[in-house]
C-alpha cells in the first residue's frame, strides 16, 4: 500500500465514521440522562428521507440538513412522550420507533428513489495541514459538517463533565428519585436529552443521503443505528472512547472498500459483514467483564420514573 492508497483509505475510514459519531454522541446524552432509545435507525431513516426530499424539492442542502434535524426531533418528541409522559416501556417503544421509521421512510421516500440532486456540501480545506501526508486529507478536508462531528465530541464532553446542568442531567440519570427530591425536573430534563439524541440521529442520516452518498433507497442506513447504539456501550458512556469507536468502526469499512477495490478473492458479501462481525466481537469482549459495564451504565438506564409527589 503506498501513500496515496493510505490517504484514501484513511480518508474512506473517516467519513464511514462520521455519521456514527452524530448518532452515538447523541444517544449517548440520552442514554446519560437514564432513557434507553432503541428507535435510532429509525430516527436516521426518516432523517436521511427528509434531508434528501428537502434537498430536491429547494436545492439547498442546508436546507435539507436542518430539516433532517427536525424530522430526527419530530421522532424522539414521539418516543419522549411515549416513555417519559405515558411511562410505556423503553425497549418496546423503542423497536417500535425503528420499525416505523423504516416503514415510514420507506413510503415518503418513493417519489425521491430516482431524484438526482446535484447540489451537495463543498469541504472546507486547511491551508498547510492538509497536506500533511495520509493524515492531511482526511482529517483537514472536510466539510464542515465533518468538522462539526468532532466538535460535538468536545461540547458534550465539556458539558457533562464541566457543566452544572451536565451535572444535573447525569444525576437524573444515575437516581432520579433523589434529583426530584433536590427539585430538578427529572422529566424536563430527560426530554431535553431525549430530543438532543433524535436531533443527532436525524443529522446523522442527513449526512447519508445528502453529503455521503448523493441518494436516497429504502433502509439507506443499512443498520447502522444499530452500529451507534452499540458503540455507546462499547465506549461505556463515555466521549472520547465513544469517538475511537466510531473511527475504529470506520476504519473497518474503510479496508471492506479498500479489499474489494483490490480484488481481494472473498465474496463482497462477506466484505461487506465485516463491520458488523466487529461490533459483535467486540461486545461479546465486552460482556465478558459485565462489572465494566454495571460500574460506568446509568444507573437509572431504562427504568420508568414517576414523580409521586
Amino acid at each position: 500500500m503506498d501513500i496515496q492508497q493510505a490517504s484514501a483509505l484513511t480518508s474512506s475510514a473517516v467519513v464511514a465514521a462520521i455519521p456514527l459519531m452524530f448518532a452515538g454522541v447523541g444517544e449517548l446524552v440520552t442514554e446519560k440522562s437514564g432513557v434507553l432509545n432503541l428507535g435510532v435507525e429509525g430516527m436516521m431513516l426518516m432523517g436521511a428521507v427528509t434531508g434528501y426530499a428537502v434537498t430536491s424539492i429547494t436545492g439547498s442542502p442546508w436546507l435539507g440538513v436542518l430539516a433532517a434535524i427536525a424530522a430526527g426531533v419530530a421522532m424522539s418528541l414521539l418516543f419522549a412522550f411515549l416513555v417519559l409522559s405515558m411511562l410505556a416501556n423503553q425497549v418496546a417503544t423503542g423497536l417500535s420507533l425503528t420499525i416505523f421509521g423504516i416503514g415510514l421512510s420507506a413510503y415518503v421516500g418513493k417519489p425521491y428513489t430516482s431524484a438526482a440532486v446535484r447540489e451537495s456540501i463543498g469541504a472546507w480545506v486547511i491551508p498547510g495541514l492538509s497536506k500533511i501526508p495520509v493524515i492531511g486529507p482526511a482529517f483537514f478536508s472536510l466539510t464542515p459538517l465533518d468538522y462539526l462531528a468532532f466538535i460535538m465530541f468536545a461540547v458534550v464532553g465539556w458539558f457533562l463533565y464541566r457543566t452544572r446542568a451536565g451535572l444535573v442531567l447525569r444525576s437524573v440519570g444515575e437516581s432520579p428519585q433523589v434529583a426530584h427530591s433536590v427539585g430538578f425536573p427529572v422529566v424536563g430534563v430527560r426530554y431535553g436529552a431525549t430530543l438532543f439524541g433524535g436531533a443527532m440521529a436525524g443529522l446523522a442520516g442527513g449526512y447519508y443521503s445528502i453529503v455521503n452518498l448523493h441518494l436516497w433507497q429504502e433502509q439507506l442506513t443499512s443498520g447502522r443505528g444499530w452500529i451507534a447504539l452499540a458503540l455507546v456501550v462499547f465506549a461505556t458512556w463515555r466521549p472520547g472512547r465513544l469517538l475511537v469507536g466510531a473511527l475504529l468502526f470506520g476504519a473497518v469499512t474503510g479496508l471492506q472498500f479498500y479489499a474489494q477495490a483490490i480484488g481481494v478473492p472473498v465474496p463482497t458479501q462477506f466484505l461487506a459483514m465485516l463491520p458488523y462481525l466487529a461490533t459483535v466481537v467486540v461486545l461479546v469482549l465486552i460482556s465478558r467483564n459485565p462489572n465494566t459495564i454495571r460500574l460506568n451504565a446509568p444507573a437509572s438506564l431504562g427504568k420508568p420514573f414517576f414523580a409521586a409527589g
